[in-house]
């Protein structure tokens, strides 16, 4: 009774879940289920809850992690990176204020070069973007 009711919250919580978090620990309380229906004692059953939660956690999340997460979804904002753009409002990385104009639209940037500011109407390459902020060097 126990590990059936345990492995139907699991599933449960593996519905609602976003990603994979519980099925493995689902497939544990499975195996734990047979052990208690051939009535094997309960420090057993939790023995082989465990393994089979760990080994079926080991086995199949490589491969869960291969086709799941293994696509990286490019975004509109990697096609500004190696664009040349202008400086807007001056980039000071220790005040941590700067935006560019780059194809119509304005971005939050920095300096590549942290110690260096770029003054208003420079003109500036984007390196990379580094969460929502370019970070650009001057031309």
């Amino acid at each position: 009774g126990f590990w059936l009711i345990l492995m139907i919250i699991l599933l449960i919580v593996e519905a609602a879940a976003p990603g994979l978090v519980s099925v493995w620990f689902a497939a544990g309380a499975f195996a734990a289920m047979i052990a208690a229906a051939f009535k094997l004692e309960i420090w057993l059953q939790i023995v082989v809850f465990v393994c089979v939660s760990v080994l079926s956690l080991i086995l199949t999340k490589p491969l869960v992690k291969k086709f799941v997460n293994g696509k990286i979804q490019p975004t509109n904002a990697d096609r500004i990176i190696g664009r040349e753009c202008i400086v807007k409002e001056t980039i000071d990385n220790l005040a941590g204020t700067g935006t560019i104009l780059v194809e119509g639209v304005v971005w939050t940037a920095r300096s590549a070069n942290e110690t260096v500011a770029i003054p208003g109407g420079a003109r500036v390459i984007v390196d990379r973007i580094d969460g929502v902020k370019a970070i650009v060097h001057s031309i």
